[in-house]
């Protein structure tokens, strides 16, 4: 045996002990899926796993919605934000918008398996279990209401293998926050990679949220493992670009490149009472878009005076959450489409107190790291590991979520 698999070996041993686990847990080959806010479409990827440790990450399948596709689903999203809060006729119209848009859902899901399966070679009988998140439509913690379309018992049934899905509902039920779910995978690839702590990974998806891991961080519900959402992610950008030229997003930031920021709209908007909130808290899509948009349309904001506005909305929001940390972070790691935005890494490098660099410094597939995390999450679940702690979503004891749906 060669001298690195011995030293490898020996620091996955190490963390074991570390995490105060039992050593006997068992390696699974697990496929996570993830349609993020942007519905842009259906992230697959295959992780090997103990639900602790990362053995092996990749291969990787993409499988888009097409523009109709796309349209009803933010559309939808549109429809469920826009009706009013707390009443039981309001809950059961969302309801009913889900169960409009799972079939859709649930089948673009099915493509991406079928896909992924294809290129990797492997069949049914060669993997453990699916994490299935869903499409979200709407979340709001303080109602304890997350809803996501797509059916995980039907992805069981269609493609032959185990389904681990509803990941947030005993979260919220227990008081947590229901989101975000993926820090303890951060904290897992921030142990793969070796990175100094403390150190935070941030995705900027259609919402930003970062993960804390501290020195003490173990994963058992430290109070050195932090997550929470910081305010808007690519989500109002997309939008007001969509709105201006209809381009799907400004693509490396070319438009904010070019544009001046109106300071005054991004003053008001860090003086909304949410950035004052101390976490636990999360988002939903669309919690700023009206103001937020309305504000930049009223003030006649060219698009490339607006594209560079809302990066910085973006960007600030995300260093005001550095006021929660309990240290310093060494390092500042940004995942999801935020990533690919040159303009928007160069803007949060100006703006926080340490490194900023992409996934792909590590070998991270940043925009397959929320897939990888459901894979890791439902080996978890099987596991019997927890998936959220009370520095994660403010639920009083870690969760063990999520649901079996057997073949």
């Amino acid at each position: 045996m060669s001298l690195l698999l011995c030293v490898s070996g020996f620091l996955k041993l190490c963390h074991h002990l570390s995490m105060g686990l039992v050593m006997n847990l068992a390696v699974k080959r697990a496929i996570g899926l993830m349609s993020g806010t942007s519905a842009d479409g259906v992230d697959a990827a295959i992780i090997e796993t103990d639900g602790v440790s990362i053995l092996a990450r990749g291969p990787y399948e993409f499988v888009a919605y097409n523009a109709s596709e796309q349209s009803l689903l933010q559309e939808q999203m549109r429809e469920m934000a826009g009706l009013s809060h707390g009443g039981t006729s309001e809950l059961a119209a969302r309801r009913a918008i889900v169960d409009r848009v799972s079939p859709l859902v649930t089948a673009r899901h099915i493509d991406a398996v079928r896909r992924l399966m294809s290129v990797s070679g492997f069949g049914p009988m060669d993997i453990d279990v699916i994490g299935f998140h869903g499409q979200t439509l709407f979340h709001d913690a303080a109602q304890h209401v997350t809803l996501q379309a797509g059916s995980g018992p039907e992805l069981a049934c269609a493609l032959g293998m185990p389904v681990v899905h509803e990941l947030r509902q005993s979260d919220l039920q227990a008081g947590g926050q229901g989101a975000p779910l993926v820090p303890v995978y951060h904290q897992a690839l921030a142990t793969e990679a070796g990175l100094e702590l403390p150190v935070v990974i941030v995705n900027i998806g259609g919402v930003a949220n970062v993960t804390y891991i501290g020195p003490s961080g173990d994963g058992a519900g430290s109070n050195e493992l932090l997550a929470f959402d910081t305010g808007p992610g690519n989500g109002l950008l997309n939008d007001w670009v969509f709105g201006k030229c209809g381009e799907p997003m400004d693509a490396g930031g070319a438009y904010a490149r070019r544009g001046a920021v109106d300071e005054r709209i991004v003053a008001d908007f860090l003086e909304g009472a949410y950035f004052k909130k101390a976490p636990p808290k999360s988002l939903d899509r669309h919690e700023f878009s009206t103001d937020a948009l309305r504000a930049v349309t009223a003030a006649g904001l060219t698009l490339e005076d607006g594209a560079a506005t809302l990066v910085e909305m973006t960007v600030r929001s995300i260093a005001v959450a550095e006021a929660y940390m309990a240290a310093r972070p060494k390092r500042w790691v940004v995942v999801g489409g935020g990533a690919k935005n040159e303009h928007m890494m160069q803007r949060l490098a100006a703006v926080v107190s340490a490194p900023v660099c992409g996934a792909d410094e590590f070998g991270w597939q940043g925009n397959f790291v929320e897939a990888e995390a459901f894979g890791f999450l439902a080996v978890r679940h099987l596991a019997g590991l927890p998936l959220t702690f009370p520095g994660t979503t403010g639920v009083m004891a870690p969760q063990v979520g999520g649901q079996l749906a057997e073949v």
